[in-house]
């Protein structure tokens, strides 16, 4: 399966947390949409969303991963429970390529809200793994963040990719 991340499933030791079989295929460009924070998570921040908008280009990174590992990315991804799937054309390497995509359902975006430092720090992460462009980075790194009330949620997020790495 093909599947463009363009938020914390960008760090590839996060992704493969979920879908062990991940494997990065390069850098991809989704044109007519930008990259927003306004998911609302069920910790009550705000989660990544690729939104609609015209002479945009939204960066992420395709993964291939084994379909049997698809249901535990649904569920780690809230699919039917904040998310929806959508089958999109990116450009990878020069070339349209079919891919599958996670969308914010209207109904759960809410502009007033922010990540969380550590969500935040793994978009970070994974855009420096990919070398995204450094204006494109820079403009994630420059997003504003709120530290989560729960620190052991933030630990507990920050240790399942510490297992992955090592």
């Amino acid at each position: 399966m093909l599947y463009f991340a363009y938020g914390s499933n960008m760090s590839t030791p996060r992704l493969r947390y979920r879908v062990k079989s991940a494997n990065p295929l390069g850098v991809a460009q989704l044109e007519g949409f930008m990259l927003r924070w306004h998911k609302k998570s069920k910790d009550g921040s705000g989660k990544c969303n690729a939104f609609p908008a015209d002479g945009k280009t939204l960066i992420g990174v395709v993964f291939e991963f084994d379909a049997k590992e698809q249901r535990s990315l649904d569920e780690a991804e809230g699919l039917g429970f904040g998310y929806s799937e959508r089958k999109i054309d990116v450009r990878l390497a020069g070339r349209p390529t079919s891919v599958f995509v996670f969308l914010a359902d209207t109904r759960y975006i809410d502009d007033s809200l922010l990540p969380y430092t550590w969500y935040k720090d793994f978009v970070v992460s994974g855009a420096k793994e990919h070398r995204l462009p450094s204006e494109y980075t820079a403009a994630i790194e420059a997003q504003a963040a709120g530290i989560d009330p729960n620190p052991s949620r933030e630990k507990h997020e920050r240790a399942k990719v510490m297992s992955t790495e090592a």
